[in-house]
């Protein structure tokens, strides 16, 4: 690493950032957050400036000038998951607690342990005079509740964006600690499906008279995908862009750790076994259950026929696919299926993209990550969802996903952590990139 990262004053910043709640979900401590990011920027010599959209959390953005003509953005988010179940941590989620090298608490990886190792570059560059590239900061407060404001930002504040080449929120770091640089992301489709019944939950001795709304559930479900969750709508994959053979040598050559995932998870087996299980993770859609909520769940029995029945969806989409297209889609199967009296609400939606690895940002990217590891892994498309293809499209430039989350870091779950060391690493890495691009 080089001398000029303070790791010490990178950690107690990431440590301030865990402290302030900053839940999406709920709301709670998000202008809290927001007043500490810009105040993080401000001190660290980064002009910043609080943006607002009206029904959308606020937008943080930062920028600095080098000396050099070309601009890297990079792009962040503040908001983090809710911290339940609170019952299942070990350390307190919004601690910022340290032990065995790891800071822990929600969003110490996802997202503000990232965006602080990209700070503290920015910063140690500034303030050694070595900082050639300009640097633009955006970084958002909805981003766990699908960025839902990001189309409106960039149609407003897209001009004072523009860029050679856009780091995206987060990379991966496998269990060998090889840096994964990702090409993309999946789009998303996420949804509702409400069902009703009787005007209020009733006695469970009417079910032989009296629809169950939790069976038009399960019976728009079973027509939806298959038991092991493949898409069964007609022409579902139909805009979908194939994998050029570029990518599938590069999805191909990837090495990917089966068992040590089958070991982490506490799973024996995967859906597709005998499947190459990086095809799918790159080139499949998905249709996933995320929850279903009726009737009675408590301790003990209660024999009632409820009044309604909700599930809701994340369908992760290729790059090609269309939400609103692809809803419709949904809307005529489940009509033409016998369950139109099924009520489906889109929440929010995300198109897909890949980079071309051809690109010479995405080169310079490789070699920054090179000249810090020695060694990464380059991967066509996460299957995670972000608003990449918004800015890809808007600003006409590749994003490029780099950083230091450990693949086991338990982003999304109890006891999250961010490695110390990996922190160090990705902020190098930036140094890296800012110095080479």
């Amino acid at each position: 690493m080089i001398d000029t990262i303070n790791r010490d004053r990178m950690i107690q910043t990431l440590q301030s950032l865990i402290r302030q709640p900053s839940v999406s979900a709920t709301g709670e401590g998000i202008q809290e957050c927001v007043n500490l990011i810009h105040d993080t920027l401000h001190e660290s010599g980064i002009n910043a400036k609080t943006l607002y959209m009206e029904g959308h959390a606020p937008l943080v953005y930062g920028e600095i000038d080098g000396d050099h003509p070309k601009t890297i953005l990079f792009y962040n988010h503040y908001d983090v998951q809710p911290a339940e179940p609170l019952e299942l941590w070990e350390h307190p989620p919004f601690g910022g607690s340290i032990q065995d090298g790891k800071v822990y608490g929600r969003g110490a990886t996802d997202d503000k342990g990232e965006l602080v190792a990209r700070i503290e570059a920015v910063r140690s560059l500034a303030e050694s005079g070595n900082l050639h590239c300009n640097v633009k900061f955006v970084i958002e407060g909805d981003e766990e509740n699908g960025s839902r404001g990001i189309p409106s930002y960039l149609k407003r504040y897209g001009s004072m964006l523009k860029c050679d080449g856009v780091v995206w929120e987060f990379g991966y770091v496998d269990n060998n600690d090889t840096p994964i640089v990702g090409l993309g992301m999946k789009g998303m489709l996420y949804m509702t499906l409400r069902a009703r019944g009787p005007r209020r939950d009733i006695h469970s001795g009417m079910a032989p008279i009296i629809q169950n709304p939790i069976w038009r559930i399960v019976g728009a479900l079973s027509v939806l995908a298959s038991p092991t969750g493949r898409v069964t709508i007609p022409n579902w994959y139909r805009d979908a862009q194939p994998l050029t053979q570029d990518e599938i040598d590069i999805v191909d050559d990837m090495p990917f750790d089966e068992d040590a995932l089958k070991d982490e998870l506490g799973i024996s087996k995967f859906i597709q076994e005998g499947k190459s299980v990086k095809r799918e993770l790159v080139d499949v859609a998905t249709c996933n259950i995320a929850g279903i909520v009726s009737g009675y769940t408590g301790e003990g029995t209660k024999t009632v026929l409820p009044s309604a029945a909700t599930a809701k969806l994340d369908m992760r989409l290729l790059p090609g696919m269309v939400p609103d297209v692809q809803l419709r889609m949904l809307r005529e199967h489940l009509y033409r299926c016998g369950f139109g009296d099924v009520k489906t609400n889109a929440e929010h939606g995300q198109r897909g993209i890949r980079a071309p690895p051809s690109h010479p940002f995405v080169q310079a990217v490789r070699n920054a990550v090179d000249a810090t590891y020695g060694r990464h892994i380059l991967n066509v498309m996460y299957p995670e969802t972000g608003p990449i293809w918004q800015f890809s499209d808007t600003l006409k430039v590749p994003c490029v996903l780099v950083g230091g989350t450990h693949i086991q870091s338990r982003i999304h779950s109890p006891n999250e952590f961010a490695r110390i060391d990996l922190l160090e690493k990705t902020a190098d890495t930036m140094v890296n990139l800012l110095n080479t691009i």
